[in-house]
């Protein structure tokens, strides 16, 4: 019932007192269930509908909710709609001719994420628990890295054995619309790609290997990366690597509570430029995670956000030399007076 309470605070605050949740990551965050369904927050109760074949999941699953059971397809607006008594409502709905339709029933309606993403952003105990344990999943996955990466094993091959020892601890591969594959696995000339996809290319001596590893457990993303070695790398290599190490330690030194998003991304970014690699810095230091990979707060530059006590975000550097190679080290941490890091393997450079 909090969270009820904190999203009705947060519509409040766009002059709603009710919302609409159409986007999984937000119904699953207000009932606990993630499916084909609509939640409506609205008065002192939530109201979770669903199609007929997930009804009994739903009541196995959902929680502080009551389920209200439809057909699929556009019977599942009209029991909504039947099911609303609030006159100026906030929703997720991005679909314009379900929007269309719910404003001819709604005296008002307005579309905003900001509700959702301001009652999500400071995770709580349970929250918080969850992604540690999915941190420490990553961790795993990369001893198994350490013990995988040897000459001649493609990066496809590597993504299917990560795959494989994810599945065994429940972590499982968000679904991400910008990418085709679900891990970011990068050698040699394919690390200077921050986004590269596991290609048939074998990992040979001299190589870098970044390896990005961004997984859900119990419906929470965890994120982190690390970048590896095999056998010896040259000294530009080295350089680089020792950059965006210390590059990474000063931007979770940044990370407390308190600090601006926009310092934290500075801390990174003028230690990368001092060392004559800022150019080669091209994305943001880091963003929330929680029930999306992606979501607020922004670590980027100029921005003025305040970071907020038991905010989860990541702190991830990198530096990209085109056509050659690139290193990326990245973190999940909780935000607190000190970064709180949930990753816990090691950071040093292991040549294997």
């Amino acid at each position: 019932m909090v969270r009820h309470s904190v999203l009705l605070e947060e519509a409040s605050k766009i002059n709603c007192n009710a919302l609409i949740a159409f986007e999984p990551e937000n119904v699953f965050y207000v009932t606990g269930f993630w499916g084909e369904a609509i939640a409506v927050v609205d008065g002192d109760y939530t109201r979770l509908i669903v199609p007929w074949l997930e009804v009994e999941r739903a009541k196995k699953d959902g929680k502080n909710c009551n389920v209200i059971p439809a057909e699929r397809g556009s019977s599942m607006i009209k029991t909504l709609l039947s099911n609303i008594k609030s006159d100026a409502i906030c929703t997720d709905c991005n679909n314009v001719s379900v929007f269309e339709a719910m404003k001819k029933k709604i005296s008002k309606l307005v579309y905003s994420m900001e509700p959702f993403y301001q009652s999500r952003k400071i995770k709580d105990g349970n929250e918080i628990k969850i992604i540690a344990d999915a941190a420490k999943i990553l961790d795993k996955l990369f001893t198994v890295c350490e013990k995988t990466i040897r000459v001649g094993v493609t990066e496809k091959q590597l993504q299917a054995t990560l795959l494989y020892e994810a599945v065994k601890r429940e972590a499982y591969p968000p679904s991400y619309k910008y990418t085709l594959s679900p891990l970011i696995i990068a050698s040699g000339i394919n690390s200077a790609l921050p986004h590269a996809a596991p290609t048939d290319r074998k990992v040979r001596k001299g190589d870098l290997i970044t390896i990005d590893l961004t997984l859900r457990h119990k419906g929470y993303i965890a994120d982190a990366t690390r970048t590896f070695a095999l056998g010896r790398i040259n000294a530009d290599m080295e350089k680089v690597y020792d950059a965006v190490k210390e590059a990474q330690e000063a931007g979770l030194d940044a990370a407390k509570t308190g600090a601006t998003c926009g310092e934290v991304d500075n801390a990174c970014r003028a230690l990368i430029e001092r060392k004559g690699y800022g150019k080669y810095f091209i994305h943001s230091t880091g963003h929330g995670i929680g029930l999306e990979v992606h979501e607020p707060p922004w670590i980027k530059a100029k921005n003025e956000e305040v970071l907020e006590k038991n905010t989860a975000i990541t702190v991830e550097p990198g530096i990209y030399i085109p056509n050659k190679f690139g290193v990326r080290i990245e973190d999940s941490i909780i935000v607190n007076k000190k970064a709180k890091i949930l990753n816990k393997f090691t950071k040093e450079l292991l040549a294997l």
